[in-house]
């Protein structure tokens, strides 16, 4: 075991996306820790908020409206690798998520793991 050089992402999703979401992400990346896959973490139900400007396409909310939902993040760590976390990104959350700028955010990190 030692510390490896990772990624940390963090999603907010809906809660009645949150099944759709993970599974796009694990139908692209596995997800492994050890002996085990699909290790994610799900922070509780919390509230996201968010204001739709012009040219904006809201799956909800309207124009110009601050608009309140229920969100869930889910959490997951990736090895450093610039074009899995693309993969990842591009595949497994945008195309699973309902809305046209999904809050994801990226932080890179050690985790202490087992020697691939």
């Amino acid at each position: 075991m030692s510390l490896q050089p990772a990624y940390r992402v963090s999603v907010q999703v809906p809660p009645a996306y949150v099944q759709a979401v993970q599974d796009g992400i694990c139908a692209v990346e596995p997800l492994r820790g050890g002996h085990y896959d699909r290790v994610m973490w799900i922070d509780a139900v919390g509230e996201e908020q968010f204001r739709p400007l012009p040219g904006a396409n809201p799956a909800y909310g309207r124009i110009g409206e601050l608009a309140k939902v229920a969100s869930v993040r889910l959490v997951f760590t990736l090895p450093r690798d610039p074009q899995r976390l693309a993969r990842v990104i591009e595949a497994g959350i945008r195309p699973h998520h309902p809305w046209e700028v999904p809050a994801i955010f990226v932080d890179e990190c050690l985790i202490w793991a087992p020697l691939a």
